[in-house]
């Protein structure tokens, strides 16, 4: 497969585009598709949080952070890299793309480039799709409503939402549907994958004590959401081959076994 850069962001804060990347790592992980993040909210970093093992935290503005990006996208072992773009930083984080030649190179056919542009219900966040639309046109454009925030996304005047969505024919439409409060804050508060709260696992893989119920929201949510991933075609649009993911291992048994 030739690499594949998958980038998240908005010209927004507040719109839940790290809840978004976090929710694509756990599909392509789902589609036992290995992928690596980049976290370019430094220093703090809230994707690597809760996906340390394969997130980066850079700074997309240094050229050392850009290279240590792009110039590995050929060797490296994982074909799929995810940048989640600091809040506010998507025009600016795709006027360097442009800058350096990315977009050229994914207009060429040497790199997939997915776009996820996380909206808000503002007039400002729906006119960022005007500003963004110049950046994307060779790119696999998805315009994402999130519902996490309880954003309402103009149902009050879906002419004037429908108007700024025409205005890219391109785009395919994503919607994140609402997830319950509790079950949010609690894996929050788990620091873990949707996936491994959902599991009932902490961040060692080892066995916790979520709540059946709010394990069983997480776990519809996730299938909610790869409902939506699936019709919009982004495992095709990767250009891999998605294969079942394996069983865990029986991890409790294994430990038993060795302590004999």
């Amino acid at each position: 497969m030739k690499p594949a850069v998958i980038l998240v962001g908005a010209d927004k804060g507040g719109v839940g585009k790290t809840t978004v990347s976090r929710a694509l790592l756990d599909y392509l992980d789902e589609h036992n598709i290995p992928a690596r993040a980049f976290d370019t909210e430094t220093p703090r970093g809230t994707l690597h949080r809760f996906h340390p093992d394969i997130t980066e935290i850079v700074d997309v503005t240094h050229t050392s952070d850009q290279m240590r990006i792009l110039d590995t996208l050929e060797d490296a072992s994982v074909k799929v890299s995810l940048i989640d773009v600091r809040a506010g930083q998507l025009s600016a984080t795709l006027a360097v793309l442009r800058d350096i030649g990315f977009l050229d190179a994914a207009k060429e056919g040497e790199f997939n480039f997915l776009l996820f542009h996380i909206l808000g219900s503002s007039i400002a966040s729906l006119d960022e799709i005007a500003e963004t639309a110049p950046f994307a046109t060779d790119a696999h454009y998805y315009l994402v409503k999130n519902y996490v925030n309880d954003s309402t996304f103009f149902e009050w005047d879906p002419k004037t939402y429908q108007d700024h969505f025409d205005t890219v024919k391109s785009a395919t439409d994503i919607t994140i549907p609402k997830l319950d409060e509790l079950a949010y804050e609690q894996v929050d508060l788990a620091a873990v994958p949707f996936a491994t709260f959902r599991d009932n696992r902490t961040a060692d893989g080892d066995p916790a004590d979520n709540s059946f119920v709010l394990r069983g929201y997480v776990r519809t949510w996730m299938r909610n959401v790869a409902e939506e991933l699936d019709e919009a075609g982004v495992i095709d649009t990767l250009d891999v081959k998605s294969k079942p993911k394996a069983e865990p291992k029986p991890r409790l048994k294994a430990r038993a076994k060795s302590r004999k």
